[in-house]
């Protein structure tokens, strides 16, 4: 990331924090759109309440990716080695999308209790989708060429798809990694709404039904946050380590 995006998204927050609180000097009452002063003072106030809830979600959400990830790439090389298998797994990876992540939660959460169980896999269901897709497309892109050039050379298929095959595809498994840390808070968030003592989530309801909507939007702040770190992180990550990527 170079100075001139770093000033862009500064720019950006600022731009955006002035326009908000110019929309709260009008006439608008606080308890539907609090200040940006008075989320700052809620997070201040409420640092360590937050801070607790922050861990809650973060560990859900390091949960659900790990396994997520794990997945979809699992399920990536099962569908391009044995085509059989793709038409049989396909229909249920395209199913488990369908289905509205809200008409699952209930479910999870009465099957695997109000732990952080039911949050971990509601965020696994959101994140191997984008990291199985955009692998899969990766590992069956891999130029011809470069699969001839190997077995001409002796490469087994064990090498192959070390050297070759893995190689070529994982900038686009770095895409669906990219999506997959974007969308990863989304499991856990609705899972910790429809049922959950705990997590960011939890603050968000418990703070709207007592009608503290600076402590709503200041756990909300805290998630995009911590959306935004997290994906710039795995974005600087890929980066070095994939350095054949187009993006490089």
């Amino acid at each position: 990331m170079n100075a001139a995006t770093i000033r862009r998204g500064v720019t950006v927050f600022v731009g955006l924090m002035a326009l908000w609180q110019l929309a709260t000097l009008g006439s608008i009452p606080a308890f539907l759109l609090p200040s940006p002063i008075a989320v700052a003072a809620a997070m201040r106030d409420n640092a360590g309440y937050l801070a607790y809830h922050t861990l809650i979600t973060a560990t859900e959400i390091a949960g659900g990716l790990i396994a997520g990830v794990l997945l979809g790439a699992l399920l990536a090389l099962l569908m391009t080695f044995s085509p059989g298998l793709q038409r049989w797994l396909m229909p249920l990876v395209l199913t488990s999308q369908a289905i509205p992540v809200f008409a699952l939660a209930p479910l999870l959460v009465l099957w695997f209790g109000f732990g952080i169980s039911a949050k971990i896999v509601m965020a696994i269901l959101v994140i191997f989708f984008p990291v199985a897709s955009a692998f899969f497309d990766g590992l069956r892109r891999v130029e011809q060429d470069y699969l001839d050039l190997a077995r001409t050379m002796g490469a087994s298929s064990a090498s192959q798809l070390r050297h070759v095959r893995l190689m070529a595809a994982l900038p686009a498994f770095g895409s669906g990694l990219r999506m997959a840390v974007a969308v990863a808070p989304i499991g856990a968030i609705v899972g910790e709404w429809v049922g959950s003592a705990e997590g960011l989530g939890f603050v968000m309801l418990n703070a709207n039904a007592r009608m503290q909507s600076d402590l709503c939007f200041a756990a909300l702040f805290v998630l995009v946050a911590m959306t935004i770190a997290l994906w710039l992180s795995t974005d600087i990550l890929l980066r070095r380590l994939i350095r054949w990527s187009p993006e490089r």
